[in-house]
């Protein structure tokens, strides 16, 4: 293989190990509800990232499997490439030829190794922590297209590994498990401590207001004649003017007396900005909705797992109460402990 098609060959192998790095990195970093949101503005990209996310298991084989190619390409053309031309220099300089060998060999291996752990693994897998909603979404469509590509490789070597971790009592997951209830956070609080990544006071603190006495929420709903929203047909324009005029970013939206969702104010301006026709139903995006004799450790949990700032409370026979907002909800735990 003649020298410039093999450092082109060499260059391309770094940048598509770079590239499987920075996307298996940026699935796992990435916030799904900033990339549901995303999504559901119209983003075709955002909305690859969230089903590689639902499949992450797959996915992850699929940037593993990139990764070993790449990797494995590299040892094949640019180490040859390099000690090969490296080896008569040696040669030149009074070295045996075995000699010379030898050390061109373990010079290749050296710059190879380096080049291959700065640009095709350190450098793209620091950008993907470092921005990880937007390599997502930059990477998503071709990522996505590889591992369709390759899908019933990824399903075979996918199956084997996961029967192998039931062989050992593992249950395999798809998605990353991520904390939610009191239980599992105090288990993280814990753990923090242990390892002195919270002072006492703080694990004192947070302690408490998990264990909080399980009070209803009733007295933290705003009532439905209180909240401020605009009609479900109400234009971006009309949504940033409500905002504006009585200090609230989220609105709800109303179809009739039955909410739609609710609307950021920071959508609807972006909308508005970009001379788009979008509507209030059309910007919303769906409330969680709670029994009004939820309590608020229960509450707090709900919402953080829905990802929602607030949620719509109903009454024992299904019509609105109001709404409760989690900063209430969290000042009043933070107030009981």
């Amino acid at each position: 293989m003649n020298l410039p098609l093999g450092l082109s060959l060499t260059i391309a192998l770094l940048i598509g190990n770079g590239f499987f790095v920075a996307a298996e990195f940026a699935l796992v970093a990435a916030k799904r509800h900033r990339l549901e949101r995303a999504a559901a503005q119209g983003s075709r990209a955002a909305a690859a990232a969230v089903s590689g996310i639902r499949e992450l298991s797959l996915m992850l084989a699929g940037a593993q499997l990139g990764i070993t190619l790449c990797s494995l390409g590299l040892g094949v053309v640019s180490e040859p490439l390099i000690a090969g031309s490296l080896t008569p220099l040696f040669h030149t300089l009074g070295l045996p030829e075995s000699a010379a060998h030898a050390v061109a060999f373990v010079i290749a291996l050296a710059i190879v190794t380096f080049l291959h752990m700065v640009i095709g693994e350190m450098a793209p897998k620091s950008w993907a922590i470092a921005h990880p909603e937007r390599s997502a979404t930059i990477l998503a469509l071709p990522f996505r297209g590889f591992t369709v590509v390759v899908r019933p490789i990824l399903r075979l070597l996918n199956g084997v590994s996961n029967a192998l971790l039931r062989l050992v009592r593992v249950r395999p997951r798809d998605e990353i498990s991520r904390p939610r209830t009191p239980a599992q956070l105090q288990h993280l609080v814990e753990e923090s401590r242990r390892l002195k990544l919270i002072e006492s006071d703080e694990h004192a603190v947070i302690t408490q207001a998990l264990h909080a006495p399980t009070t209803g929420i009733g007295p933290l709903v705003v009532a439905v004649a209180d909240i401020v929203g605009v009609p479900a047909t109400a234009s971006a324009e009309e949504i940033v003017e409500v905002s504006a005029r009585t200090g609230h970013t989220r609105l709800v939206a109303w179809e009739g007396d039955r909410p739609a969702g609710v609307v950021h104010v920071r959508d609807a301006y972006l909308a508005h900005r970009r001379g788009a026709a979008r509507s209030a139903r059309e910007l919303a995006y769906r409330l969680p909705e709670l029994p009004a004799d939820t309590s608020i450790s229960d509450a707090v949990a709900a919402l953080r797992a829905a990802r929602s700032q607030l949620a719509l409370v109903r009454t024992g026979d299904g019509a609105p109460a109001g709404l409760v907002f989690l900063d209430d909800l969290l000042t009043r735990l933070l107030v009981t402990a």
